[in-house]
Formats: C-alpha cells, sequence, structure tokens
C-alpha cells in the first residue's frame, strides 16, 4: 500500500482542484477590472519527514503600475503551514516588477518550528535521528537592468536558528546569521512564470563576514541554468536546468543543502546533507486543455562536503509525474503536484509556480 501511497495523493489532490474550477473563475473575473487577480489555495501534502501538512495560501497578481505594459505583473501572498509532527511555518512572499521591468525585488519573510531528522553514521549506531529549529528569516533583494536581458543587483539576508537535538546527540545551538547578496541574471524567457523558450541565467554570491555580524566567515555561491524549449507548435514546453550550490568556509549546520526539492526530487528523508550540491535535471510539460496540464521529470544529483564521507560524490537520481492546474484566469501561473523517486526515497511536492 505504501508505494501506491505518493499517487492516491496526487488523485485527491488533483480532484480537489477540478471542484475549484467554477469558483476561481468567478473569483479572478470580478478582481481583473481593479488591477489584481486573487485567489485562495488550499495546502494539503505528505513528506516523510514532516507527515502530512495542510493550510492555506492566499495570493495575488497586480500591477504596480496599470500604465505599465512591458513589466511582468507582481506576486505577493502569504502561507500558513502546519504539520502533524507538530512543525507550523508562517510565510509571506513577494516578487515586484516596475519601471517596465527595468527593476525587479524580492521580499521573503518566514517564521515557524520545524521538527525534522539527519543521519549520523560517526557513532555506534548509525541512524536518523530527530533535532528541531525555531526559525526567522528575511530575505530581500534588488536588481537593476544593466543592459539588455542583463540584470544586476544586491540584496540582504538575515536567519536566526534556535536548534535542539533529540538524545543529545549534538549540543544545542543558536544561530544568527547576516549576509549581503551579490547578485547576476541574463534573461531572455518569453514569460516570467511559465516560459515557453529562452535561458535564464544566474548566479549569486552570499557573503556571512564576521565584521557584519557573524560569529565565523562563510560563503556560498549559487548558481543555476535553465532552458526552455517549445514543443507541439508552443502548446508544451521542453525544460533543462543545472544547479550548483558551493559551501565555501565555516557554513553552520542550518546553512548546508540537503539533496531534494527543485533541484531534485524523489529524496524527502533529510539524508544527504552537506556544504555543496550539483544537479541536472529535465522536464517535459504536457498541456492537455487551457486549465490543467502534466509533466515528466528526471534528474541526477551529487553532494560533498558531507559529515557521512561515503555520501560525497555519489550519484543521486531523481524521476517522477506531476499535476498542473492554472490558479489565474488572466496569467499562465500553475500550481500543482508532484510524486517522485529517488534513491531509497521519495516525495511529494506542492507546487507554486513550476519546479524551475
Amino acid at each position: 500500500m505504501q508505494k501506491f501511497f505518493p499517487f492516491i495523493i496526487v488523485l485527491f489532490w488533483c480532484s480537489a482542484a477540478w471542484t475549484q474550477t467554477k469558483s476561481t473563475d468567478s473569483i479572478t473575473t470580478s478582481k481583473a477590472d481593479k488591477n489584481i487577480d486573487f485567489n485562495i489555495l488550499p495546502y494539503l501534502n505528505y513528506n516523510r519527514t514532516l507527515d502530512f501538512m495542510f493550510g492555506v495560501i492566499p495570493m495575488m497578481m497586480y500591477k504596480i503600475n496599470k500604465a505599465d505594459t512591458i513589466s511582468p505583473k507582481s506576486l505577493s501572498g502569504l502561507s500558513g503551514v502546519y504539520t502533524t509532527n507538530k512543525s507550523y511555518f508562517i510565510a509571506s512572499f513577494n516578487k515586484w516588477y516596475f519601471k517596465e521591468d527595468s527593476w525587479r525585488a524580492q521580499l521573503f519573510l518566514v517564521t515557524g518550528n520545524q521538527n525534522a531528522q539527519f543521519y549520523v553514521d560517526d557513532i555506534d549506531m548509525p541512524d536518523f535521528y530527530d533535532y528541531a529549529t525555531k526559525s526567522s528569516m528575511i530575505n530581500f533583494s534588488l536588481q537593476r537592468k544593466v543592459i539588455k536581458a542583463l540584470y544586476a543587483g544586491l540584496g540582504y539576508s538575515y536567519a536566526h536558528y534556535d536548534t535542539k537535538y533529540l538524545d543529545n546527540i549534538e549540543p544545542s545551538a543558536v544561530t544568527q546569521t547576516n549576509g549581503l547578496q551579490f547578485s547576476m541574471m541574463y534573461d531572455t524567457r518569453d514569460a516570467v512564470y511559465y516560459p515557453t523558450k529562452g535561458d535564464k541565467i544566474k548566479l549569486r554570491w552570499l557573503t556571512y563576514p564576521t565584521w557584519f555580524g557573524n560569529d565565523a566567515n562563510a560563503n556560498k555561491i549559487l548558481s543555476e541554468y535553465n532552458k526552455y524549449f517549445p514543443m507541439r507548435n508552443g502548446t508544451d514546453v521542453l525544460a533543462a536546468r543545472f544547479s550548483g550550490k558551493f559551501g565555501l568556509g565555516n557554513i553552520a549546520f542550518e546553512q548546508q543543502t540537503t539533496i531534494g526539492g527543485e533541484d531534485i526530487r524523489g529524496y524527502s528523508e533529510g539524508k544527504y546533507r552537506g556544504d555543496g550540491l550539483m544537479a541536472l535535471q529535465a522536464e517535459y510539460r504536457y498541456n492537455f486543455n487551457k486549465k490543467m496540464g502534466l509533466t515528466g521529470f528526471a534528474g541526477l544529483a551529487t553532494i560533498y562536503g558531507s559529515d557521512t564521507s561515503d555520501f560525497n560524490w555519489g550519484l543521486y537520481p531523481g524521476a517522477g509525474i506531476g499535476y498542473r492546474y492554472r490558479a489565474f484566469k488572466h496569467e499562465k501561473f500553475n500550481i500543482g503536484l508532484d510524486a517522485a523517486v529517488g534513491k531509497g526515497d521519495w516525495g511529494l511536492y506542492f507546487r507554486i509556480g513550476e519546479a524551475f
């Protein structure tokens, strides 16, 4: 029964989304004249670490300046999620496009308590051990168009973590970080929320110097290259992605990267954790009508800097399928659910927008 569980959840969620079609259209139509597309989305998911997750996500799309016909619509939303392992998350997410797309800004705030697990092998009984992290995070970035399709910008991130480990497998720790971000992005996509062609190349350097209120110097370099190919006369999309996350210096436990999420789906136990990650994946997005679609995807990842040396530079495949539903009437913006399997693991992923 367990191996079929992800697909049962997918079918249930799809049927729930289908029943909302009429009410969603009525909401977005009434708000369109006011320059706002508004929707309230239910959240239902399952994770091998967090167990069942449920919540609500109100969000809206809008033009900052109605006379600006070049900038994409901006996006703002809230999310509140509670899990049956007694974790919770409250977040606000915002993407702003203005001045004829000459400026782009993002603001993300989250607070919550995550009850999770990590793998330890350098003890008498190698196994997963539980930990709980109370965290608060703020991330803001601003980019300016330098020349056609090329953006550059600055950002700031703040995070406060209070982590306690079950069975005292590690000493409790309180970590606070203040990060500066320098970014560049080359963007030739035909749309920011659902591209069908073009490229997105992004490079970010996050630095955590001691003079900026950090206990130790650390740096992270985050890179991604997304490529989009139109298929079936532009009805479908073939998307490909390279992602690299490189931690340098004294990377805190909470700053480490874990195989899973948008980089490689099919891993939800949190077993493969390290200072850096590289991943390749491809996804086919099949649209069988204007409101709904299916995806199929596969990828391969590796990590380094793991406390478990056998995990370093191993190959970790992941593959799966997904369902997509158009959340707004006046903008191609999808929500959905992915089910994926990995190396001895599997995962479900509720999507707001595409995976990449």
